[in-house]
């Protein structure tokens, strides 16, 4: 079933947060309303946006105990993330989601879910889970196009419905991207945005004839700059799926999707003085001071390239009609890194110019001065501070499967086991990108420095030739080690639903082991960890009743048992572990909920309780950089409450709101051990009481109201205000005390963002026009703040685009 714009427009605002939205049927040839349940028209929406996976695609579709959840439709998606638009951003307007970081550059951006930050909430593509294996973090650089291909995203807050034992501590993110289509058809699409961005995307669909079907996406995007100066970036993106259906039993799907891009960054946390235009060396808002020219182009030590090809194929098997099992099997191959200084040009102070600019040209000047005048390779001394820019490098290979079997006992009774198989081998090391005049770079490997070598081989910081082009381990500086990563793990549900009342249990347990090499620090050649396996698991189970159709409440309950990262596993640039054995994560979460939906009006309200006990941290030491804090048992509470509504409130217009209120803050006391990074040995210092400091970063007190209406058949408006408060600084918790000092608190801000929309048909054939505005009123505000400065949000922005779909 396609539906045509009219229906489209009826669902636009279809994003509210809360369990999943419904609203009045639309027939899609008479585009009338109907008056039967408006539960049918939200589950072909989603049976269309899922075409295979069912069955490892956690949605909370037609699920009768409900979780937290938000579901954003491929037309919203479209029309409000594609160009310059970080794709985080789409999830803004959901209860407890905070989005900071956009001034960094193209990919960016970080999302906090209920004040977690993005290495703890878990992100599915297609039910395969794509948090970094070692450090659970997400770089939407690498997705960049991610809302070309997306169906649809589903946020999961809490709990969530997933069965996999995945680190969701805030929430899940699923994101579903188009398979092959069932009917045929293409589009063609042009985008502009400010600061020179500009996007051409192709897409097209054969349909299903007979047994297959092929679909495909090629999209080019670049820009001179995101926002703030020296921020240019550019990438592409492909996607390619093939669909074989040789009869009702079996449906499969093979998807390959890449976006390769490397963009120019901006560290945008800075003191007063050097963002404040006209104070001593301040230079405004959209200062840069990593940026500057070389040769009259435009050069930065910080650029980020990256291109992570990712292959699945999906097989969904119907065995009889109440038995199905579904498989996903994927690869993800990642090459590329960031590059930054190397030496000590890193010191900007000394290498500015009047106009607040890296001066590029006189550090390639000092170089040649220095080869010319010494030994020939030019980094052993130099009155300018010498220095060259290098690429730490982030490569790897993974692997895996994620299978389920589904199993209808009867109509009160479902079950459905599974298994979770991920293999990821890491490889981390630098490499020189540009020797800024210098013959060579000269370097000493192991722990004594009594391996002395000169590197004279460059490469590019581009994402094609990373695929193929590195540096060859007599041409690496720095550092050089590798890691193994497996995972193995089983999880199970039980439903049970009768009358208004239903109930699940989901359990999960997961064995993950890590081991680390080094070929960089130790004399030999290449020295090898021991292996470490860790048992991790879970159970959460809920129940809920339905008083009526209109009013719904429940209760879910869970808790975690989760293996550490691995980069909290082993002493940095060693194989060796940390002493205490970091042991696993304990998250346990409690949330109830109340449900009001009819035809025209859905309110959904949602408490909830978090507590993270046993957390790894690290952080600076007082006595300098020779040395690191460990807090080896550190606990969070994140307790709050959500509230969100959809309304109706005719045919032609709709009406959406939300607010969250958060307590998060830390609990309790942790030991703190301090590490000498030069021996590695510990100190035991003095237990910390972190109570009473407050989660930093993320807003603990979010609103937000959102409306569409249709003014003429075709031409649409649409606005949203989003609100934030109650954001604190990061403090230094050896020395800050909160009953004697107050933790500085970012100040509130609200952000205005509005889009039209315009479309025509004629035939089959259609064009649509859309404009969007970010930040309309040009808002002036402090996204975040720590012990360096603070972070300017970005201003106004905007993009533009006409759509061709044949």
């Amino acid at each position: 079933m396609r539906y045509n714009s009219k229906v489209l427009l009826a669902s636009f605002m279809l994003m509210a947060g809360g369990a999943a939205m419904t609203y009045a049927q639309v027939d899609p040839e008479t585009e009338a309303v109907a008056t039967d349940s408006a539960d049918w028209e939200q589950d072909v929406i989603l049976s269309e946006s899922i075409i295979v996976g069912k069955g490892v695609i956690d949605l909370e579709e037609n699920r009768k105990t409900p979780v937290a959840v938000s579901t954003i439709y491929k037309q919203e998606i479209q029309d409000k993330a594609v160009g310059n638009v970080e794709f985080p951003e789409i999830l803004k307007n959901t209860p407890s989601v905070y989005v900071s970081g956009q001034q960094g550059g193209f990919g960016d951006s970080k999302m906090f879910l209920r004040g977690f930050d993005q290495s703890n909430t878990a992100y599915l593509l297609n039910g395969q889970p794509i948090n970094g294996m070692e450090d659970g973090n997400m770089y939407w650089s690498n997705w960049s196009s991610m809302t070309d291909v997306a169906n649809v995203i589903q946020i999961q807050r809490g709990l969530g419905s997933s069965k996999l034992a995945i680190s969701s501590v805030g929430g899940t993110v699923n994101i579903v991207t188009k398979a092959t289509e069932k009917q045929q058809g293409g589009m063609a699409r042009f985008v502009m945005g400010n600061d020179s961005y500009m996007k051409g995307t192709v897409a097209y669909d054969t349909g299903l004839k007979g047994k297959w079907g092929f679909s495909m996406l090629l999209d080019y995007w670049s820009g001179h700059r995101k926002f703030a100066r020296g921020t240019a970036g550019q990438g592409q993106s492909y996607f390619f799926s093939v669909g074989y259906k040789p009869n009702d039993r079996h449906n499969l799907n093979f998807m390959i999707f890449g976006a390769p891009q490397w963009h120019d960054q901006n560290y945008a946390t800075k003191s007063q003085s050097q963002w404040d235009r006209g104070a001593e060396g301040g230079f405004g808002k959209k200062y840069n001071n990593t940026y500057g020219f070389l040769n009259g182009e435009a050069t930065n030590f910080r650029r980020n390239y990256y291109h992570k090809p990712v292959a699945n194929l999906n097989w969904d098997w119907n065995i009889n009609n109440d038995l199905s099992l579904s498989t996903v099997v994927y690869a993800s191959l990642g090459r590329g890194g960031g590059t930054g200084n190397l030496g000590s040009s890193g010191n900007t102070v000394n290498l500015l110019n009047a106009g607040g600019e890296i001066d590029f040209d006189q550090i390639y000047a000092n170089n040649l001065d220095d080869v010319n005048n010494g030994d020939g390779i030019g980094n052993n001394g130099g009155g300018f501070k010498n220095g060259a820019i290098r690429s730490s490098v982030n490569n790897h290979f993974w692997y895996g499967a994620v299978t389920n079997l589904n199993y209808n006992i009867n109509e009160y009774f479902k079950v459905n086991v599974g298994a979770d198989l991920r293999f990821y081998k890491g490889d981390h090391f630098r490499q020189v990108t540009n020797l800024l005049g210098l013959n060579g770079w000269q370097d000493t490997k192991g722990f004594d420095g009594a391996t002395p070598f000169v590197a004279t081989e460059v490469f590019e910081a581009d994402p094609w030739s990373a695929l193929f082009n590195n540096a060859s381990e007599g041409q690496r500086v720095a550092y050089d080690n590798s890691e193994k990563i497996n995972y193995q793990g089983g999880f199970g549900q039980f439903e049970f639903a009768m009358g208004g009342f239903s109930a699940f249990i989901q359990g999960a347990v997961s064995n993950q082991s890590y081991q680390k090499f080094d070929r960089w620090n130790y004399a030999g050649g290449e020295a090898e960890s021991e292996k470490v396996s860790k048992i991790g698991y879970n159970a959460k189970g809920g129940l809920a009743y339905a008083f009526n159709e209109e009013h719904t409440v429940f209760g879910n309950a869970g808790f975690y048992s989760r293996q550490p990262f691995l980069d909290n596993v082993f002493v940095p640039n060693t194989v060796d572990l940390y002493e205490p054995e970091v042991d696993n994560e304990e998250i346990t979460g409690f949330e109830v909920g109340y449900r009001f939906k009819t035809r025209t009006l859905q309110v959904n309200v949602n408490l909830y309780h978090t507590e993270w006990a046993n957390r790894f941290e690290t952080g600076a030491s007082a006595q300098g950089p020779d040395f690191t804090n460990l807090f080896p048992n550190v606990t969070q509470v994140h307790k709050g409450i959500e509230a969100d509504f959809f309304a109706k409130l005719s045919r032609k217009w709709t009406f959406r709101g939300y607010a969250s209120y958060g307590d998060w803050q830390y609990d309790g006391f942790s030991r703190v051990l301090e590490r000498n990074n030069d021996d590695f040995t510990l100190t035991e210092k003095e237990d910390k009481d972190f109570s009473g400091i407050y989660v930093p970063e993320a807003a603990q007190f979010t609103f937000g109201l959102g409306t569409a209406f249709e003014v003429v058949k075709g031409l649409s408006f649409d606005v949203d205000m989003n609100y934030y408060s109650n954001m604190y600084a990061v403090v230094d918790p050896i020395t800050f005390d909160p009953l004697a000092q107050k933790q500085e608190q970012v100040s509130p801000f609200a952000l205005l963002d509005a889009g039209v929309t315009y479309e025509f048909k004629f035939g089959k054939q259609a064009v649509r026009f859309r404009g969007n505005v970010k930040n309309a009123a040009n808002t002036q505000y402090r996204i975040t703040q720590d012990a360096f400065g603070y972070g300017w949000g970005i201003g106004r922005t905007y993009n533009a685009g006409i759509q061709y779909n044949f």
